[in-house]
């Protein structure tokens, strides 16, 4: 969609949202010159209205913004950029601008899942050395649903006992690699939920 920085004298809003765990950092405004840096760099840019100027985030902290995606919304005249922080964002040193902590174990169980797969998703997108994640991928379809099929033997006969810890700890095993699995396959948890909900109505 294209972007219309007509409409605010030559700026947009830029809502800046954890690609990971989904939290708003930050609000920003960009021009078409930031909108293009920030697509060219990767690292989030904006035009800063005190200073007048072109400015990136973390030029001077290292906090850096690294760019994930930019969504543009239905008017064309706002964006939301989904990023990866290297370290606090609002200037006063907390995770956000709003005075939120940014960390995935402050989420539900439900969020924390959907927050562990936008962290696999995000491994396949962008590989990082010594990922275990990254070593399942670069393994196949094949060996990923083996996996599968081994941690679900093991819940199975962990259940048999009544050592409560190596049992949770089974079933983790098996939820995340079934995750990966469901990245690899390209397909997602919610349309898993989406069948659920389909068959609680039965």
């Amino acid at each position: 969609m294209t972007i219309d920085f007509a409409k605010g004298n030559g700026l947009v809003p830029a809502i800046v949202q954890d690609a990971e765990t989904r939290k708003v950092l930050m609000l920003g405004y960009m021009n078409e010159e930031a909108y293009r840096l920030t697509l060219d760099r990767r690292l989030v840019t904006f035009w800063s209205r005190s200073r007048n100027r072109i400015w990136t985030k973390g030029e001077t902290s290292g906090n850096f913004l690294q760019l994930r995606e930019i969504l543009v919304d239905c008017d064309g005249d706002a964006l939301l950029v989904k990023a990866i922080p290297t370290g606090p964002v609002c200037h006063t040193g907390a995770d956000t601008c709003f005075a939120e902590e940014n960390e995935p174990g402050e989420t539900s169980a439900a969020e924390f899942l959907f927050y562990l797969e936008s962290v696999i998703k995000d491994r396949r997108d962008n590989p990082q050395e010594g990922s275990y994640t990254n070593h399942l991928f670069s393994r196949g379809l094949n060996k990923i649903a083996q996996k599968v099929g081994e941690e679900a033997v093991e819940l199975v006969i962990e259940s048999k006992d009544d050592d409560k810890d190596l049992f949770l700890g089974e079933a983790a095993d098996l939820m995340y690699h079934l995750l990966v699995l469901l990245v690899k396959k390209g397909a997602s948890m919610e349309e898993v939920v989406d069948v659920l909900k389909s068959r609680h109505t039965r």
